[in-house]
Order: C-alpha cells, then structure tokens, then sequence
C-alpha cells in the first residue's frame, strides 16, 4: 500500500509539472491586440496584475510562480509593449523581458506656440510630472522619442537644448545681410516668418523684406504680432478687431516699429536660417494670392493693386 501511495503521488507530481509546463505554452485568453504599459522600477508581481486586470491571462498568482520557474532571471522592462491576441504566459515574459519597445514620439511642428507645447506634452502618455508653459521661442521644433515614465521636464529640457544648439549653429553662420543683432532677435523675427507663410520657397523673400522695413524703421505690420497677445498663440478663430490693431503691448507691430519684445511662436530652423540669410530683394510688401502663397510688391501703388485683386478674389469665393 505504502508503495501503491508513493507510486500515485509521484504520478500526481509529473502531472502537475506537465499541467505547469504545458499551461505555460498554451494559447491565453487575450482578446485582441492591446496597448501594455509597463512604468519604470515595476516588480513581476505589479506587471502580473496588470496582465490579469488586462485580460492577458487567467491568474497573477499561477503566471509569476511559472515565470519565476520557467522564464528565467532577466527582469521585466519598462516601455510601452503590443500584447498579441492569444498570447502565451511564455510569449508575453519573453515580450516584457525582451524589450520589444514600441518607439514612442513626440511631434512638435514648425510654428507651435509654447502653449499648445505644454498641451501636447500634458496629453502625451508616459510621461510623468507637470510643467510650466515653456518660455515663448525657446523650444525647437522636431520629432523627438521620448520613454515610458521620462518626466516631462527632461523633454522640453532636451527640446530646449537643441534649440540652443541649433541657433549657436546657424548664429556662427549668419549672413552680413541680417538685420538682428543676437540670437534671441534671430528668434524673435524668425517666428514672424514662421506664421507669415507655410512655404519654403518664401520664407527667405519674407525675411528680405522685413529686413528692409527694419532697415528704414518701416513697422513691420505683421498680423500674426496682433493676435499673439490676445491668445498666447492659440487661434483666434475671427477677424482682428480694429482696436487690437491700435493695441500698445509689446508685440503688436501695427502700433510701433522694430521688432516684438519677444517670440511669437517657436520658429524652425529653416526659419531662423531665413532671417539669419535674407534674399536679397527691394520689396517692402506683400498679400496673400489666393494658393496659399503671396505676391510681393516694392511699391505702396502695386500693393494696393494685388491686394484689391486679392479682395475680389475672396468675394467671388463668398469669403468677403
């Protein structure tokens, strides 16, 4: 009986391990592909809750004890993970172990005011800790990866630096033809551009002719300078207002000469290379010619001409 007894439970053992190793192998009950974060300094135990919670397998408890046993010593990663549908126990540890990181970045376009930096960045998930809005101008725009748990003050730090870096870059190279005198006046009138014209082709026809307004103390009357104070750079969603025209603040360029006190958006490089490297050119104006580009003029008489052609454009469109 003793060895009958022996016998059953050394069956009854084999069996377990096999029910151990099999399970571990087996199709989970993941329903479809899904989007698994792991934060940084996570243990197995908080990662196999998560997994449980998420419906990427059946037990916390039976998935740690097979992971402790059958897959091995190398941790679990932080990152952002895609879970198959019908994943292993065994497929998902080698998935978390392995670092298959999804590469997650963030997008920042030429002309995106601070304001709405901090909104993307405050939306973006991942990322942990708050910020204030970052100073006007001073961020770089790019496509920059960031990491699961990275703060976002490390973030704007790095899109700060390569701000930086790229202005004492182009700086070094600026052409005698500029008109500023700093890098932060490079950024100041880049910016303008930026908003003037979504072109690449006019951004350095742009930047000659505010030079030569600077240069003759012409005000520049840029309207994206107008809007600025009243939004911080979001849109303004309707036509400017007589009186903001006439508003002293510091950035509107209707009401004085030279440059704004500061940045209105965050310009891109080839902005500030545009500023720092104006076309050569006599043209003092320019409107709008209805492709989305301008038509320049050097005389107040041929502007005055496009721009009634642009008006009568815009009322045969029903936009006036």
């Amino acid at each position: 009986m003793r060895r009958r007894g022996s016998l059953f439970a050394l069956v009854a053992a084999i069996a377990a391990l096999l029910w151990l190793f099999a399970s571990w192998s087996l199709p989970g009950p993941g329903p479809r592909d899904q989007d698994f974060v792991v934060p940084r300094g996570a243990s197995l135990s908080s990662v196999a809750a998560q997994l449980e919670t998420a419906g990427a397998i059946r037990s916390a408890t039976l998935f740690k004890l097979r992971a402790q046993i059958l897959g091995g010593t190398a941790p679990v990663k932080a990152g952002h993970f895609v879970l198959p549908k019908r994943a292993s126990e065994r497929a998902l540890l080698d998935i978390l172990q392995g670092g298959k990181v999804l590469r997650r970045f963030v997008t920042i376009p030429e002309g995106m005011a601070s304001i709405l930096v901090y909104d993307r960045l405050m939306a973006t998930p991942g990322l942990e800790g708050d910020i204030p809005v970052p100073a006007e101008g001073s961020i770089l725009p790019d496509t920059y990866e960031v990491g699961v748990g990275e703060s976002r003050a490390a973030v704007v730090a790095r899109m700060q630096a390569a701000m930086n870096a790229t202005l004492e870059e182009l700086w070094a190279k600026r052409s005698p033809a500029t008109f500023v005198k700093t890098p932060q006046e490079a950024v100041i009138l880049a910016a303008i551009v930026e908003k003037e014209t979504g072109k690449a082709e006019e951004r350095r026809l742009i930047a000659g002719l505010y030079t030569n307004r600077l240069r003759i103390g012409m005000r520049l009357q840029a309207d994206p300078t107008v809007i600025y104070p009243v939004t911080k750079g979001k849109p303004l969603g309707r036509r400017i207002l007589k009186s903001e025209l006439r508003a002293k603040n510091g950035y509107n360029t209707y009401a004085m000469a030279g440059l704004p006190i500061g940045p209105i958006t965050n310009p891109g490089r080839a902005s500030i290379e545009a500023v720092l490297n104006p076309a050569s050119t006599k043209d003092l104006f320019f409107v709008a010619d209805g492709t989305g580009g301008h038509v320049f003029a050097q005389t107040l008489a041929e502007h005055n001409a496009n721009v009634a052609r642009w008006y009568k454009l815009r009322r045969e469109r029903g936009e006036m």
